[in-house]
């Protein structure tokens, strides 16, 4: 996927210049012509650069810079500025307000792709590093961190459309038991493979995440209850299958988990996370007391057969 560039600039003939100039680098380039647009393209686009003029009549680009800087949206948006000034104290300005480089007009062809190409590639390390900064290293799958953002998300998502958002707490069944007989590798063996049990499960909009330990996180945006105890079933199956061999002996492992679901709250509107996440865990420990290996949806009358209710 080409990396996306916006240029803010009130000049046409540079806007032509730097498409010219940037052919071939494989990016995307977005203009904007003055610094109102700018702001608004910047939010919406989230690009990897921006190539900001400094010189505009609406705006100057170091209020925009100021600007984008002081946005949690687009605060963490690279900037690099294009001024035909070369005098040191606007770079020092420039530098302070948040901007990674500095470009002088006109513009050398060569100088100006290799600056490109380098705040480029900075991104990109950027973005890995964040990736990797969410992902659980055993497992594959997203953090704990990466859950409380993307469940936050999801939330603000289901109050404004009125759609359900169902969350499945998972957890394994004796799984310190299973450490203490048979070692942690084996338990890592065990998690790695509950890992590629989730990705199996769920749908592509679906987020697995490792909650901490043997405990995992399933967001489901736009599912309802009766969906959410499916799929949370259909989990539950194919853990029961999994046979591992180890000294000799065929191990099993089953787990309980919880679902609840945003619409099943009295006070849809001003649901918390936290609160979803106590419900999901109350319903859990219900599927736990009353036996392991089922499922149980808190908040709600019985679903079906082999189906714990919480409460």
């Amino acid at each position: 996927m080409s990396q996306k560039v916006l240029a803010i600039d009130d000049s046409q003939e540079i806007h032509q210049l730097l498409g010219v100039r940037l052919r071939g680098e494989g990016v995307t380039l977005h203009h904007a012509l003055d610094g109102e647009q700018g702001l608004k393209m910047a939010r919406e686009l989230q690009p990897d650069l921006i190539l900001l003029d400094i010189d505009m009549p609406d705006h100057t680009g170091f209020e925009v810079c100021q600007k984008l800087k002081s946005d949690p949206q687009t605060e963490c948006l690279q900037v690099i500025f294009l001024t035909a000034a070369d005098q040191v104290f606007a770079k020092v300005q420039g530098f302070d307000l948040g901007a990674i480089d500095y470009i002088t007009k006109p513009f050398e062809s060569a100088e100006l792709r290799a600056r490109v190409r380098a705040a480029l590639r900075t991104k990109r390390y950027q973005d890995l590093l964040a990736t990797r900064a969410q992902v659980d290293g055993l497992t594959g799958l997203r953090n704990r961190a990466y859950f409380d953002r993307r469940l936050d998300d999801e939330l603000a998502t289901a109050r404004r459309s009125g759609r359900p958002l169902s969350l499945v707490l998972l957890d394994l069944d004796h799984f310190k038991r299973l450490n203490d007989d048979f070692g942690h590798p084996f338990g890592d063996r065990v998690l790695q493979a509950v890992g590629e049990v989730l990705v199996a499960c769920l749908r592509g909009t679906d987020t697995p995440c490792r909650f901490g330990g043997e405990e995992f996180a399933l967001v489901l945006g736009d599912t309802d209850g009766k969906v959410a105890v499916a799929i949370a079933e259909r989990i539950r199956a194919r853990l029961a299958a999994l046979r591992f061999e180890q000294r000799n002996q065929i191990v099993a492992v089953t787990g309980s988990l919880g679902v609840v679901v945003s619409t099943d709250f009295a006070a849809p509107a001003s649901l918390s996370a936290q609160q979803m996440i106590k419900a999901a865990d109350e319903a859990l420990y219900t599927a736990k007391r009353a036996g392991r290996n089922r499922v149980c949806r808190g908040l709600c009358e019985p679903v079906g057969a082999g189906v714990a209710v919480a409460g």
